[in-house]
């Protein structure tokens, strides 16, 4: 390592890593954008050293974030872990059906006597894949061109307006939709729900939010959208951390794995308990709040910025 590399090394302080650690695991289930927050507030405390778009320092700051995600779906795996066990069952049950019916008999989920558990998992998973290719080829671009204290700014104060206008929807349509539940979902509306996700990649737009109300658009209750946002969550941050993660380990991680480390621990708690608030939440409320709270900040912080 030359000096000059030596110099241009980029610092974590414990501090920062900890804040940043709460503030990801918190944001990224609260639909209110982690990414947008994890812009905009290191801008507002003057943290340049996360908020730069400069070379190194960019690509500093999302290796850091590569520790805060798998310690945010870690999270979210301890949370749902019975879930996830039972789901796994159900593909153990339906692979050794397949032995007799044939292995096309894993495509067909609307067969009457597909697992009910193996459903559930092949939803979520065709439901993750379309951001999973959204992610590989567009994550790095969308980041460097609206990962700015402006675009956020703007995009979160987008993102609000999408849920009073979701919710507004949605009182209008009241009793003349039938609501339908998890179970009964199809395939391809997985994968429409699924694909909200990708609107994500814009800093200020948050994955939860628009898939719950994708899932609400798609004639899910609140609290059956929330657990299917949450679900569809888990592989995919899960998968972008672990993507990345030789980065951590390679010199880009030089001087910050301890701070990510601490950072993804304080990530691990706060997704835990954010999630264990929030399906409580939406067993009986909604959006609104959230959607009055990204409207304000957002255009606090498009004056701030502009």
């Amino acid at each position: 390592m030359t000096t000059a590399h030596l110099v241009l090394a980029p610092t974590l302080s414990y501090f920062q890593a900890i804040f940043m650690g709460i503030l990801q695991g918190v944001t990224e289930l609260f639909p209110i954008s982690s990414l947008g927050h994890g812009v905009l507030l290191p801008a507002l405390f003057g943290w340049h050293n996360l908020v730069s778009n400069q070379g190194q320092q960019q690509e500093f700051f999302l290796t850091f974030l590569v520790g805060l995600h798998v310690g945010t779906a870690l999270g979210l795996l301890a949370y749902y872990r019975s879930t996830w066990f039972t789901l796994f069952m159900g593909l153990g049950r339906q692979l050794k059906k397949s032995r007799t019916s044939g292995i096309s008999s894993l495509w067909r989920i609307n067969d009457a006597a597909i697992d009910r558990n193996y459903r559930r998992l092949f939803i979520i998973l065709i439901g993750s894949i379309p951001v999973g290719i959204a992610g590989i080829l567009l994550e790095k671009e969308l980041r460097v061109l609206f990962a700015k204290p402006l675009a956020a700014a703007i995009f979160l104060t987008i993102n609000g307006i999408i849920f009073i206008a979701i919710e507004r929807l949605m009182r209008t349509r009241g009793k003349h939709v039938q609501m339908r539940k998890l179970d009964n979902l199809s395939a391809r509306s997985a994968i429409s729900i699924g694909s909200a996700q990708v609107l994500a990649l814009f800093a200020g737009i948050s994955r939860s939010g628009v898939t719950i109300g994708a899932g609400l658009l798609g004639d899910l209750t609140h609290e059956d959208a929330a657990t299917f946002s949450f679900l569809l969550a888990t592989p995919v941050i899960l998968g972008a951390g672990l993507y990345k993660l030789p980065s951590l380990m390679g010199h880009l991680g030089d001087g910050v794995r301890m701070q990510t480390l601490v950072g993804a621990i304080f990530a691990f708690v706060a997704s835990y308990f954010s999630v264990k608030f929030l399906t409580k939440w939406f067993s009986s409320k909604n959006l609104v709040p959230f959607g009055v709270y990204c409207i304000i900040v957002g255009l606090l912080c498009v004056i701030r910025f502009a």
